[in-house]
């Protein structure tokens, strides 16, 4: 059962501009006294808070240097960018359900990208 009838809008975030917003939503709810964090919105921000490596700025300029390459479109950018895959397998995992398989040397250049950031 869901709450929602439609989707009004969509948009891709990193996990750093997730925590960055949960944050605030956070320091919000804690300024009421008598609004308690649900218990899906403190798992939310435990999840944003543990996982998230980069600066905001930064997940979004790896992402923006993901998009620029060719086989890198927005949604799998925006995964990278949450992942931070190490090595070529890892980022193969991120491919698994596309319909074509990247080459060695395609994996090695997201790889590389990746690693200016991390």
């Amino acid at each position: 059962m869901t709450i929602f009838k439609e989707i009004v809008d969509e948009e891709f975030l990193t996990v750093s501009e997730t925590k960055e917003l949960l944050a605030d939503i956070e320091a919000e709810r804690a300024m009421d006294e008598d609004r308690e964090l649900r218990y899906e919105l403190a798992r939310a921000i435990e999840h944003a808070n543990r996982f998230a490596v980069l600066e905001p700025a930064e997940a979004q300029d790896l992402v923006d240097d993901l998009q620029d390459m060719e086989k890198v479109d927005e949604p799998t950018a925006y995964k990278i960018a949450n992942l931070l895959p190490r090595n070529r397998d890892e980022l193969r995992s991120v491919y698994a359900q596309q319909r074509y398989s990247l080459s060695g040397d395609e994996l090695d250049e997201i790889l590389n990208v990746i690693a200016q950031y991390v």
